[in-house]
């Protein structure tokens, strides 16, 4: 974390707010590093397009948050900085890539902060450190002034304390609010996400959660997601190819200066070819095709955020086996063109650390989950526990 004082002057919906930076989105007159030795010392010479609108809303800059290096990684221990730790405890990670604007909010360092999200970067640390994330529809939020890591998935993603906060921070960031909210009465919970491999602490926090849901009067549908089993793969494809090829003179010429992990990562896309590429992408239009039907069916889809408990960071696993097992329930809503909201539950009944579930909407429909998850933290307290 660099700290840093830049008060907007504006009196908008977030005036007053403290509000931290993912080190990957540039800060005018600050250090823009990615958590990477190759970006030592290099100063943004202005404010990326999210910060210029949070200024001028009346926000205060407050400091530059930690991150996986290059924003590759779900556990947020590949970086040149200090590492970020989970403040529910400090063993653990706090998710990634963004997992230091997960932990800021969550131990009170900030009222809010910007994340980035492109296979799950905002709602992993949401979850890991009990906090609510978004991550809005593709295209909702600029990307102007942020280091990409795909721009086929990449978008800024809002995180702070409790579901009003996130809306607020997003009627300020959005270039559109998006649609009014409809009538929400059916709840879609996939079969598919809540099988054997999910952790029973996390499966029970998330089905207690959905009995709330139930309780204020919305229908709870078991439904099927298709083509969710390959959503994962067709995600890591086009995202792995991207990565390789925006960081393949890095590699060919320093690949000493990349964290070991971050350098597994990338090198996975050398070999993909193009034609594994455009087969990828030919996936994701068919897979947004058959969601379309899904949320024909359903208002909203609920799944856990994360199907295990947080790792602990010297939990031992490889780089690549953990980054899927712990982004599996977040893939396939990357691949998706709507909204998905994380939204703290509770916390696993044998390690005490918090569980998250996901609401997801069609496209430009964040008010419908704005709005379900306020109702939900109007009858829970999850959000209002700290850490320590």
């Amino acid at each position: 974390m660099t700290w840093c004082d830049r008060a907007g002057s504006g009196t908008g919906p977030v005036a007053g707010m403290r509000i931290g930076v993912k080190d990957n989105i540039d800060v005018d007159g600050v250090a823009t590093t990615c958590a990477s030795r190759f970006f030592d010392g290099h100063v943004a010479n202005r404010d990326a397009e999210v910060v210029a609108r949070l200024l001028d809303a009346g926000a205060r800059i407050t400091a530059k948050l930690n991150m996986a290096e290059f924003a590759v990684g779900v556990t947020s221990q590949n970086t040149a900085a200090a590492v970020p730790r989970n403040p529910w405890d400090t063993s653990r990670v706090p998710g990634g890539s963004s997992g230091g604007s997960g932990s800021a909010v969550s131990a009170g360092l900030v009222d809010a902060s910007l994340g980035t999200d492109t296979g799950g970067s905002v709602r992993l640390p949401a979850s890991a450190c009990g906090v609510v994330g978004l991550r809005p529809t593709w295209g909702a939020i600029s990307n102007d002034g942020v280091f990409p890591v795909s721009e086929e998935f990449d978008t800024v993603g809002p995180m702070a304390r409790t579901v009003d906060g996130v809306a607020r921070l997003f009627t300020v960031l959005a270039d559109h609010p998006g649609s009014a909210a409809p009538t929400t009465r059916r709840i879609g919970v996939p079969t598919t996400f809540f099988t054997d491999d999910v952790d029973n602490g996390v499966a029970d926090a998330v089905h207690a959660a959905t009995r709330v849901l139930e309780t204020l009067g919305y229908d709870i549908v078991p439904i099927e997601i298709p083509g969710v089993a390959d959503a994962q793969d067709i995600v890591y494809t086009i995202v792995y190819s991207d990565l390789a090829h925006r960081h393949r003179i890095r590699v060919d010429r320093q690949p000493e200066l990349f964290q070991p992990a971050t350098l597994e990562r990338i090198s996975l896309g050398l070999s993909i070819s193009d034609a594994q590429r455009a087969a990828a992408v030919r996936g994701r239009t068919e897979y947004r095709t058959g969601l379309k039907k899904v949320f024909t069916d359903v208002d909203v889809v609920l799944t856990p955020t994360m199907p295990v408990d947080v790792p602990r960071i010297d939990g031992g696993d490889d780089v690549v086996a953990q980054s899927r097992r712990m982004g599996q329930f977040s893939y396939p809503w990357s691949l998706h063109d709507g909204p998905t909201l994380a939204v703290p539950v509770g916390f696993h009944s044998s390690s005490g650390m918090p569980v998250g579930m996901q609401l997801t909407a069609a496209a430009h429909h964040e008010q419908q989950l704005f709005d379900m998850g306020s109702r939900y933290q109007a009858v829970t307290d999850w959000h209002t526990h700290s850490p320590g």
